[in-house]
């Protein structure tokens, strides 16, 4: 059990939520256990510091603001974040998500043992309105090494399932003895890296069934929508994780089998450019790389033709 006293620090790192930060900011601050609500802007160009200025006033001190001069992305903001924070637990929370009540007590009631204590998510489509669940289990999970990553591999056209998108509370005193922090190289999947590496290291990782954790999902957000170079430093990432130390064979097998799903994503990405550029011999290079690589390509190339021959009868259809 936990002693019933604020023992968290929430860190939010925001660009341009002007729109947003204000509910995510106010769902931390309402919770009993919660210390310091920590917002690293990076590099806002909107009204976005404006709008946590006014939250100043009315947090009697609770609320700490820091503003990055250059943006970083949210590794890097998370990080300052850490540095500005005291609690002996962390929580992260987006700047355009929520918490809904009493998250914290549901949390820190399963931390005995634990250096990571994550629930389920609420995901709240925010075109539509529909809501689902990241997991949608009902009894308390303690999560391995194998396990998380299964759990990220590539699933076809399910996305925003994986574990690596758990918001969990981490125990400072892990971090700090394992030297663990966000790789600041990563603007993509940097949850993934920093859970990988502290379970390597001997994390305990549970996951309650309680859902008190909205998350917001939209179309145009960056975990749906990667660069190449955001992409490539993510398959770095992935095959350095799968040199850490003291990892089982089963687990290195895993890790390499995240880094090929990653490395797929770019070759299609090759073959979209070789197709701009009209090289068949760069069309053709990345079906030679390996066999599940091959497929991958083969099963998107069938989707941009029947996306096009539908396009195209109902033009067709619109001009008979």
């Amino acid at each position: 059990m936990h002693e019933n006293k604020p023992c968290v620090d929430v860190l939010i790192a925001v660009f341009n939520d002007a729109r947003t930060i204000e509910r995510a900011a106010r769902s931390a601050l309402s919770d009993a256990h919660v210390n310091h609500v920590v917002v690293i802007d990076d590099a806002s160009t909107d009204n976005t510091p404006s709008v946590v200025a006014s939250l100043q006033e009315e947090a009697a001190g609770r609320l700490i603001y820091r503003r990055l001069e250059k943006n970083g992305g949210p590794a890097v903001a998370r990080n300052r974040g850490l540095d500005a924070s005291t609690a002996p637990w962390v929580a992260i929370l987006d700047g355009d998500d929520y918490f809904l009540p009493n998250r914290m007590k549901a949390l820190l009631d399963a931390s005995d043992g634990a250096d990571f204590v994550a629930d389920d998510q609420v995901q709240i489509r925010e075109e539509s309105g529909e809501t689902e669940f990241l997991i949608g289990h009902s009894a308390l999970m303690t999560v391995d090494l194998a396990t998380f990553v299964i759990e990220n591999l590539s699933k076809g056209p399910r996305p925003r399932k994986e574990y690596g998108f758990l918001k969990p509370i981490m125990r400072r005193s892990f971090l700090d003895a394992h030297q663990l922090r966000y790789d600041e190289q990563l603007r993509l999947g940097e949850d993934f890296a920093l859970y990988t590496r502290a379970l390597a290291a001997g994390a305990v990782f549970r996951v309650v069934p309680e859902r008190t954790y909205a998350a917001v999902v939209r179309s145009s957000s960056i975990s749906g929508h990667h660069s190449k170079a955001a992409l490539e430093r993510l398959r770095e990432s992935s095959r350095s994780l799968g040199q850490l130390p003291r990892l089982t064979d089963r687990e290195k097998a895993l890790l390499r089998e995240h880094y090929e799903g990653i490395d797929a994503r770019i070759q299609w990405l090759n073959v979209i450019d070789a197709v701009k550029c009209r090289s068949p011999a760069a069309f053709l290079s990345p079906f030679f790389i390996r066999r599940a690589t091959s497929a991958y390509l083969a099963a998107r190339l069938w989707e941009q033709v029947v996306l096009r021959s539908r396009k195209s009868l109902g033009l067709a259809g619109s001009q008979s």
